[in-house]
This record gives structure tokens, C-alpha cells and sequence, in this order.
């Protein structure tokens, strides 16, 4: 049986802030967009959280939650130097170590001698040093797959962990709410409410086929998740090959204009993405995807070294031009 330690940092890019600036400890605070331009809150600290005001949030949301708020631009090498740091402290314990972004990273100690082979004990001394040499909190969660662990890291947040024993698996897994799976957004929650499933214990009682028909492979994994199945193996220095961003609209768009707005709404959201995951990322293209009224999908792709608001757009107009047809779009992306 695996031992997997998930570690997310605890509202990492304030932290690092209010690390530096103690007089911003005990103030709303977040790190996003300035209250001039269109942007977005990247992480917000508990005291901002308490007004509502969340990470992906429009800033301008984010201020008529708390007028108040402090915004700051962020600083990128300060976060990508205490990413660093805490990874260096996670080789303490193993190598095999698969980071998914400036804050968060998954451990595989099943062979760790360290703490006499117990993975909590492990993940309590990680966070114990990384708050002493870094003056930082995480949190963690133990399982033996990855994304029970990735939940467990969120039940006891911040500065908290959660342990779930491979005996106790199949108790929580049947209570879990599907909701709480990793890749079942709101949309697909509500779709499978409405279905009559909420819990991975109702899908443990369902059919198979059914969800393979509605959902095709999206089916398998959320059957394999509610048993608490998730074969996937650590990556060690994982490479993202790809960040995006993608909305699916509550209703199907016939104008334009309207798609061309909400493509900009979510630019800000990708700028924001690709900050977290590597600051100084040189892109190989970016890219548009429209999904229309009848299921079709088509993707836009343009060479472009960095992020350009403008040359995206361009490319959306693009592949309207060339593969919509006149046909409604029922989602929106962009990589």
C-alpha cells in the first residue's frame, strides 16, 4: 500500500507577504489585479477570506466584498525563492516528489525510512520545518492515492493535516460528496445531482455503462474515484505542458461580441494561471477553444513566445471565422 503525502501552502503568496510586511498580517489582503485594470485575485489571507473575497475572484468583485482590501501586484521571485526552499525540504524525505505548482506538491515516502516509516509523522516534520525555516504554514493530507490525499490536505486547513488509513478508505470514500473529487466542477456537480448522484457512495450503486455513455472517459474516472481507485504514479519534476482556463456558459451564445467578452474576462484568469505555475514561462503558442450547440469541439492555435491579450483574440476571430458555421457556442476556453 502506497504512502502519499499531499503539501499545499496556505494562502502562499499573502503569506510570503505578510512573512515580509508583518504590518499586513492582520489586514485583508490579496494578491491580484489593480482596482484600475480588469484582473483577478490570485490568493487572498484569512482575514479577506472572511469578507468572501476568494482566489479567481474578479478584483473588482473582490472590492465591493471588502472596499477596504489591500491589493498588491505580487512578487514573483520572492515566491518562486520560498518555493524552492520548501522543496529542497521535501528532499529531505524522498525523491520522488511531483509539484503541481509554486504551492502545492505531492510525496511518495512508501519507501521512507525517515520517522520510522510513518508518513504522518513525515508530513508533521515537514510542516513543523518548513514553519521554522521559512516562517510559512502548510497543510497536508495523508492517503494511499493521490487525490484522497489531495482532499485530506484541504480538510484541516490552514497550519493542519488529515490522515486517511488505507482502513478507512472505503468509509469516507462512500460519503465523500462528488463534488470534493478533483476535476468535478460545479457544472458537472450539478449534472450529476440531477442524476440523482451527490455522493461517490451513490455512484458505487449506479451503472457503469450509463456513465460511460453520458460522460465517455470523464464515466470511468469518477467510477474509479468513488470505489477510491487513482492508479496514477508520482512524476518526479513533473513538466506542465499546457494551462488553460475554460467556461462552460449557462446558456448557449449566438453573438459574437458576447463570446469576445467573456474570452476577455478569462484572459486575466491565464495570465494569472501561468503566473502560479512558472512566472517567466516562455510559451511555445497559445491557443482559443470553442465548443458549439452540437457538441462539436475545434481548437485555434497561434505561435507566440508570450501571453498577448490581443493575439488571442485575433486567434478567436479566426477560428470563428474559418470552423463556427453559425452554430451557437456552448463553452469557451483558452490555453
Amino acid at each position: 500500500m502506497r504512502k502519499i503525502i499531499h503539501v499545499d501552502m496556505d494562502c502562499f503568496f499573502a503569506a510570503v507577504e505578510m512573512r515580509d510586511n508583518p504590518a499586513l498580517r492582520d489586514i485583508p489582503l490579496a494578491i491580484g489585479g489593480s482596482r484600475v485594470q480588469r484582473g483577478v485575485i490570485s490568493t487572498a489571507n484569512y482575514p479577506a477570506r472572511k469578507f468572501g473575497v476568494r482566489s479567481a475572484m474578479p478584483t473588482a468583485t473582490a472590492l465591493k466584498l471588502c472596499p477596504h482590501l489591500t491589493l498588491l501586484p505580487g512578487r514573483f521571485d520572492a515566491y518562486k525563492e520560498a518555493s524552492n526552499h520548501i522543496r529542497e525540504i521535501f528532499s529531505r524525505y524522498t525523491s520522488r516528489i511531483e509539484p503541481l505548482s509554486l504551492d502545492e506538491a505531492y510525496l511518495d515516502v512508501s519507501d521512507s525510512e525517515h520517522c520510522h516509516g510513518s508518513a504522518t509523522l513525515i508530513a508533521q516534520e515537514i510542516r513543523q520545518t518548513i514553519e521554522r525555516e521559512l516562517r510559512l504554514t502548510a497543510s497536508a493530507g495523508v492517503a494511499p492515492v493521490k487525490f484522497l490525499a489531495k482532499i485530506a490536505s484541504d480538510m484541516n486547513k490552514p497550519n493542519g493535516q488529515f490522515v486517511i488509513a488505507p482502513h478507512q478508505v472505503a468509509e469516507f470514500v462512500r460519503a465523500l460528496p462528488l463534488a470534493k473529487i478533483p476535476g468535478v466542477g460545479k457544472v458537472s456537480a450539478a449534472k450529476l445531482e440531477n442524476m440523482g448522484l451527490r455522493t461517490c457512495g451513490d455512484v458505487q450503486n449506479s451503472d457503469l455503462a450509463m456513465l460511460l455513455k453520458r460522460f465517455g472517459k470523464f464515466g470511468r474516472i469518477l467510477w474509479e474515484r468513488s470505489h477510491g481507485i487513482d492508479e496514477r504514479e508520482i512524476h518526479n519534476d513533473r513538466q506542465r505542458k499546457s494551462v488553460g482556463v475554460e467556461r462552460t456558459l449557462a446558456e448557449d451564445i449566438h453573438e459574437w461580441p458576447e463570446c469576445e467578452a467573456i474570452i476577455e474576462n478569462l484572459y486575466p484568469e491565464l495570465e494569472r494561471r501561468l503566473a502560479k505555475v512558472k512566472p517567466d514561462l516562455l510559451i511555445a503558442r497559445q491557443g482559443i477553444k470553442l465548443k458549439f450547440n452540437d457538441f462539436q469541439l475545434t481548437t485555434q492555435e497561434h505561435v507566440w513566445p508570450r501571453l498577448n491579450k490581443e493575439d488571442l483574440i485575433a486567434t478567436a476571430h479566426k477560428a470563428r471565422d474559418e470552423r463556427r458555421g453559425g452554430r451557437a457556442c456552448a463553452r469557451l476556453g483558452s490555453t
